[in-house]
């Protein structure tokens, strides 16, 4: 896989006139070749040029799991060594001198500005849409582990749903979920836990607020399979539900379901966010809406394609993304449905189970 991915880029290279990209981040590494390593302070990049030769610099200490992650051409430093010779040894090879130079969206300023200084000559740019685009499309094997991990976040909270109580507090409601999301073998990535009017914050960090009677309660979480995430969010009242909440669901449920209806292959994703933002905005809700429909999902919570406002990337087959309207109420609760899908010719497929259509009522 590690020769497949390194081609590909070498084609995108080539193509878009770009001599090398240098990679610093996890992601980056992992993608290309199997190997995860946070260089923290030290100097590190993962160098691959339009030709495909590959070429990693790196603290000595890293030097052994370098090469069991199959990477051939390993050029260690040592505490006390200046890791820019090597780079200019390898820009010497490369004749990097003058070329055009990608470097990973993630690299520390600093970091890029050591780069700057031993080629003064190159032009460096931003190498993120490179590797964005390399990553879009999933093949069937990485699809295969999406849906895995979608498979246990929807087997969790098929779990956890019936324990929700009145009493308990947002950080024991996270427990059970990450447990349960462990207990199952995902790696845990994230939660969030949201009661009553802390649901009207999207990102609300999860704390010991109690749950009460009535309350609307948002759960957001994922977890990842070899990588690969997952990421649901469902509402649910505690005890019994306001004619309000349960209208605002209803609502909700609808702009999901337009949404998931317009985010098919082939179409753009700026017309399904559309699709959506329609239903919230006729129900004299659009403002409480205040994000996009949808973001890309694979190796990172947050990737390409995004489904936003007046954007025309066109969704294609082994494109992944959620959609996930929400309105917010502030002081009041929030109401947020997200499913993840995957695009196929002309249509799309949900890793997630199906949401209820009615705001369901637990504990």
């Amino acid at each position: 896989m590690a020769n497949s991915r390194i081609d590909a880029l070498a084609n995108r290279m080539k193509e878009g006139g770009i001599d090398a990209f240098l990679g610093w981040s996890e992601v980056s590494l992992s993608y290309l070749h199997g190997y995860a390593e946070h260089a923290g302070h030290r100097f590190l990049t993962l160098g691959v040029n339009s030709g495909g030769a590959v070429a990693l610099i790196c603290g000595a200490l890293s030097e052994n799991q370098a090469r069991r992650a199959g990477i051939a051409d390993v050029r260690p430093w040592r505490d006390g060594e200046d890791p820019l010779v090597l780079m200019h040894g390898l820009a010497e090879e490369w004749n990097l001198r003058s070329a055009v130079i990608a470097v990973d969206e993630d690299m520390p300023a600093l970091m890029l500005l050591k780069l700057e200084s031993v080629l003064p000559a190159a032009l460096f740019k931003d190498g993120g849409p490179l590797m964005a685009e390399l990553r879009r499309r999933k093949s069937p094997a990485e699809l295969g582990l999406m849906r895995k991990a979608a498979r246990i976040a929807d087997d969790t909270y098929d779990e956890v749903k019936p324990k929700i109580r009145t009493g308990m507090t947002e950080r024991q409601v996270e427990r059970m979920l990450f447990e349960g999301m462990e207990r199952r073998g995902g790696r845990v990535n994230f939660g969030i836990v949201g009661t009553g009017a802390n649901g009207a914050e999207p990102h609300h960090a999860t704390d010991d607020t109690v749950l009460k009677d009535r309350d609307v309660v948002i759960l957001d979480f994922g977890c990842d399979v070899e990588g690969y995430r997952s990421d649901i969010t469902r509402t649910v009242a505690v005890g019994t539900a306001s004619d309000k909440a349960r209208e605002v669901y209803r609502i909700v449920y609808a702009s999901h379901m337009a949404g998931r209806k317009a985010a098919v292959g082939g179409a753009t994703s700026g017309s399904a966010d559309a699709a959506a933002r329609a239903v919230i905005e006729k129900a004299g809700y659009g403002p409480q809406f205040m994000h996009r429909l949808g973001h890309g999902i694979g190796i990172q919570a947050h990737e390409m394609p995004y489904l936003m406002p007046d954007c025309d990337v066109v969704l294609e087959p082994g494109d992944c993304y959620s959609v996930e309207p929400g309105i917010y109420l502030a002081g009041e609760f929030g109401v947020r449905i997200e499913n993840i899908l995957t695009a196929t010719p002309g249509g799309n497929e949900s890793f997630n189970a199906e949401p209820s259509p009615e705001l369901e009522v637990v504990g």
